[in-house]
């Protein structure tokens, strides 16, 4: 169910305060145990100075003793604050992270698309790499914060030996951050623009690897590599970019630290060789000069960290943020099967009209491919109802003033390249686990040959696209599940292209069967299905130019049978 927060817009500051607002609890305890783990390592130069001054100065056993506990409370501390610190801050990333990415599955996954200029495979970088850099923001804070109090408490502590100790470290840090902060705009810019052209090499990939054979069937491959190859050169010099800024960052950043490490060290020995401090306080600057750096460093890193969470978020906002490309309607489609196609133009459709009574089983063949496709992805709702001209009913009820999701329990539209999943083939055919008539729609579709093959039937894995199964076997899965969900009207676009000829037949009689007294439409030029139909309308030029039995037209119209005949 979508929720108001999911449908007002969200720029990428807002994501970043949502996040931190739900975990405001885990981001507490973080922040109390990492500034502990701080306070901890922090005392540990300072006990030791204090070490020197007090406890070899008595020279006592039982001094010593305490000495030695005390350091062993400290360590252990410091131990225990950053295992359960890291645990929680971690913990709560994680399930933040997952949070995002199901939010930006949802959009991409709603049955009404989205008004955004990305694509698939760009969305998938949207909903992992960035979901996980934009959950970052959670341990981002309460590391910067606990780096503070080590900072903040390094300061005091030299600032009681001398104040100038104290003022250096404080100065030091004001300076360093600022000039830091300035290069960490660089990287946020830099990352956005790297994690952009990153998705659109990988939505390049996903477009190849989907139209692989047929780009390979007219010689289009080659360009198809040339075009991912220049898409694959901007990503890697982008970065490249971004790997040198970073790097520049970093060395700076150490540098700095080090040069304030180097002028704290130095300010002590000097204080020290002077006689304004003691020995015991110049181990104990000499200690905090040294520790200091790590506090320095992970403070001066949480800018750079900050600026890549916030360039992930904008890139998160352009899905979540996006309007509906439709707004749908709310009634459900009533009973009885019929659909009705009333003068439709769209694409290479003109003003299309037909209509497939309940329980009728109608062949369309279409003489030219891309008018099947733009016909089914109208049936699919894959196009909103304002984006053609004309009217879709089912059951008597027009498309704009349906629920997509109802319509799509009524209608099921199957592409002939529907996608296979890793899992099992019963999980591929019965997703939900709720059909009832799995046996009947694995007989229908002739896969009992793949189940009766393998010792495991309808549990035989799956793998991932179906890359262990043939073209064919992957066309009949297809089928099956199709098959399977018994919807009130099926439409089927080309589900026999990869069979022989027999099993095409044998298809076709036992989808005519399993499927009468239910609504049927292939869109098809398979004789055997155009055959097994109650009634075929030939779709030529964007309109229906002729309506017969499969064998009427066969015998009177030419044009039919060049098309169809095999």
């Amino acid at each position: 169910m979508t929720t108001p927060d999911t449908q007002r817009p969200r720029p990428g500051s807002d994501i970043l305060r949502t996040a931190l607002r739900r975990n405001v609890g885990a981001m507490v305890w973080g922040t109390v145990l990492m500034g502990l783990y701080q306070a901890g390592e922090t005392a540990f130069p300072i006990a030791l100075g204090l070490i020197v001054e007090h406890t070899l100065q008595d020279r006592s056993l039982g001094s010593l003793a305490l000495s030695i506990a005390g350091l062993a409370v400290i360590i252990t501390t410091v131990s225990l604050s950053w295992r359960f610190g890291m645990r929680v801050l971690q913990k709560a990333n994680t399930t933040e992270a997952h949070r995002w990415r199901v939010r930006v599955a949802e959009c991409g996954l709603q049955p009404v698309a989205r008004d955004v200029d990305l694509k698939s495979g760009e969305v998938l970088t949207i909903a992992t790499e960035d979901a996980d850099q934009t959950a970052d923001i959670i341990e981002v804070v309460p590391l910067l914060i606990s780096s503070l109090v080590a900072v903040l408490v390094a300061a005091v502590a030299l600032g009681l030996a001398d104040i100038r100790l104290g003022l250096l470290v404080i100065v030091g840090t004001v300076a360093i951050l600022s000039i830091l902060s300035v290069m960490s705009k660089r990287i946020g810019a830099s990352t956005q623009e790297q994690q952009a052209r990153v998705a659109r090499a990988g939505a390049k990939v996903a477009d190849l690897i989907i139209g692989l054979r047929p780009l390979h069937g007219f010689g289009g491959n080659h360009a198809a590599f040339r075009s991912y190859r220049k898409v694959s050169t901007e990503a890697k010099h982008q970065s490249i970019t971004v790997a040198k800024v970073n790097g520049v960052y970093a060395g700076t950043a150490l540098a700095l630290n080090a040069v304030l490490a180097v002028a704290v060290t130095l300010t002590a020995g000097w204080l020290a060789f002077d006689g304004q401090v003691t020995i015991g306080e110049l181990v104990m600057a000499v200690g905090l000069a040294q520790f200091i750096m790590e506090p320095l460093k992970l403070f001066s890193e949480m800018p750079k960290y900050v600026m890549i969470a916030r360039a992930s978020a904008e890139r998160m906002a352009l899905v979540l943020s996006a309007p509906q490309v439709a707004t749908p309607g709310t009634q459900l489609p009533g009973a009885g099967g019929d659909l009705e196609i009333d003068c439709v133009r769209f694409g290479s459709l003109r003003k299309v009209k037909f209509r497939v009574s309940a329980s009728e089983f109608v062949a369309i063949a279409a003489y030219q491919p891309r008018a099947a496709a733009d016909l089914a992805s109208i049936l699919a709702m894959n196009v909103p109802p304002g984006a053609y001209e004309g009217v879709v009913r089912v059951s008597g009820q027009e498309f704009a003033d349906l629920s997509i999701e109802a319509v799509r329990e009524h209608l099921l539209v199957n592409p002939y390249d529907g996608e296979i999943f890793a899992g099992t083939l019963r999980t591929n055919i019965d997703p939900s686990g709720t059909s009832r008539t799995v046996p009947e729609a694995v007989e229908a579709s002739l896969l009992t040959d793949v189940v009766a093959l393998h010792r495991e039937g309808l549990d035989y894995g799956v793998r991932d696209r179906g890359a262990n199964l043939s073209g064919g076997q992957r066309q009949r899965l297809s089928l099956a599940r199709a098959l399977a969900a018994d919807s009130d009207v099926l439409v089927l676009r080309d589900p026999t292209t990869a069979v022989d000829a027999v099993t095409e037949q044998l298809i076709a009689r036992n989808i005519a069967k399993l499927r009468r007294g239910r609504t049927t439409l292939v869109l098809t030029s398979s004789p055997a299905l155009l055959d097994a139909a109650d009634r075929v309308l030939v779709l030529n030029e964007g309109v229906i130019t002729a309506e017969d039995t499969h064998r009427n037209l066969l015998a009177k119209d030419e044009a039919y049978c060049s098309a169809v005949a095999r």
